[in-house]
């Protein structure tokens, strides 16, 4: 079994470039450069044993260029293991812009389209921490391979909607195993991060009587969230010490790692943040301790799930049905943790890589057999 959960990305450089994707399994990365437009962008491609990889597009001032492709390859890899968790067929995908959002403009995200449009269908482009649909649009306008699109444009519209409900789903999964119920009413919430993920979870936690605690760097933001929701402000650098009964990670990654672990005051934690483990061991370190944590890419599952149906022209009846059943797989992954005494991060992790290893013996790489017919492109 290959150990997947909170993964770091290798050391990458010139010298040890084909080295580390051989040792991690991944087939392509692609740099990006477009000098009227000032693009800086990557494109990494793990896996397409499944399908074409799938993944959002990130927009970060990342400090060094060593960060954004350390982020990106942790990232597509994440996304392999999301949607063979998720059953669907899509392999895994991301892209990472190197900038800020005020580098934003209709000529970057047009040059960034076309970059995507080079690989053939091979990556599908989505959202991702800042971007959004409206972005997407200009992404569209030189590509059919985007998802996550307005619906005037033929879309399902932004994707966080269905991570709220899938993580909201894990949680009330996780809440039954610590607890025998799977209610969520006055169980007390630490929300980090109020942004479309954390907003959405804090609709379900609000309707079902959960008591929030939310966090957020924008402190404009979080007062409205706090306001809506009737949820306490906590200063960001006091998340890890409330006192509360789950904690849920929906900001960046890396926030569970050896400093912030021994300050947690929580039974459970299940959020929508991306590799959340700052490595493979902090699962099984949570596990030793008596935290039950909700494997990340098993309960965010709701972006993939939508931009598959878009992909498939489905309509979103479709989506929300198979988004409906992330409950039952964290309960499934759960069971596997407990039958062989794993920690559920570990389990998680053999589930996805028996679905890729059996699926490999039939399937190669990816190709779109026909680049310009968009609904072919899943096999």
């Amino acid at each position: 079994m290959v150990a997947m959960s909170g993964t770091a990305a290798p050391e990458v450089s010139p010298s040890n470039l084909f080295p580390s994707m051989t040792a991690k399994g991944y087939e392509q990365i692609c740099f990006c450069h477009d000098r009227s437009s000032g693009l800086r962008a990557i494109i990494a491609i793990h896996d397409t044993t499944l399908g074409p990889a799938l993944g959002g597009i990130r927009m970060r001032p990342y400090p060094t260029e060593q960060a954004a492709l350390k982020d990106v390859l942790r990232l597509s890899r994440a996304m392999t293991f999301k949607s063979a968790v998720a059953g669907l067929n899509l392999g895994g995908g991301k892209s990472v812009i190197i900038g800020d959002s005020s580098q934003k403009s209709e000529a970057l995200f047009r040059a960034m389209g076309r970059f995507i449009h080079s690989l053939g269908g091979r990556y599908l482009a989505a959202t991702d921490v800042g971007t959004t649909s409206d972005d997407l649009t200009y992404v569209r306008m030189e590509t059919p391979y985007v998802t996550g699109i307005s619906e005037a444009w033929g879309g399902l519209g932004d994707t966080s909607l269905l991570t709220g409900l899938t993580v909201y789903l894990g949680m009330k999964a996780g809440a039954e195993a610590v607890w025998g119920s799977d209610s969520l009413a006055g169980k007390c919430v630490m929300v980090q991060g109020a942004g479309k993920v954390g907003m959405h979870l804090m609709e379900y936690l609000h309707s079902e009587g959960a008591r929030i605690l939310v966090s957020d760097v924008a402190t404009e933001r979080v007062g409205a969230m706090a306001e809506r929701f009737h949820a306490t402000v906590v200063p960001p650098g006091d998340v890890f010490d409330e006192d509360c009964d789950i904690f849920s990670p929906n900001a960046l990654g890396d926030v569970l790692n050896d400093e912030t672990i021994p300050r947690l005051r929580c039974k459970l934690v299940c959020g929508g943040a991306n590799n959340q483990l700052g490595e493979p061991r902090h699962g099984d370190v949570l596990h030793r301790i008596g935290i039950l944590y909700m494997p990340d890419y098993v309960v965010n599952s709701g972006g993939v799930i939508s931009a598959e149906s878009e992909i498939l022209h489905a309509p979103r009846s479709r989506a929300e049905e198979i988004a409906q059943r992330v409950g039952r797989t964290a309960r499934e992954v759960l069971r596997l943790a407990s039958a062989e005494g794993l920690a559920p991060s570990v389990a998680a992790d053999r589930w996805a890589q028996d679905r890729l290893d059996g699926i490999a013996a039939v399937h190669r790489p990816y190709v779109a057999s026909d680049p310009r017919h968009f609904r072919e492109l899943l096999p």
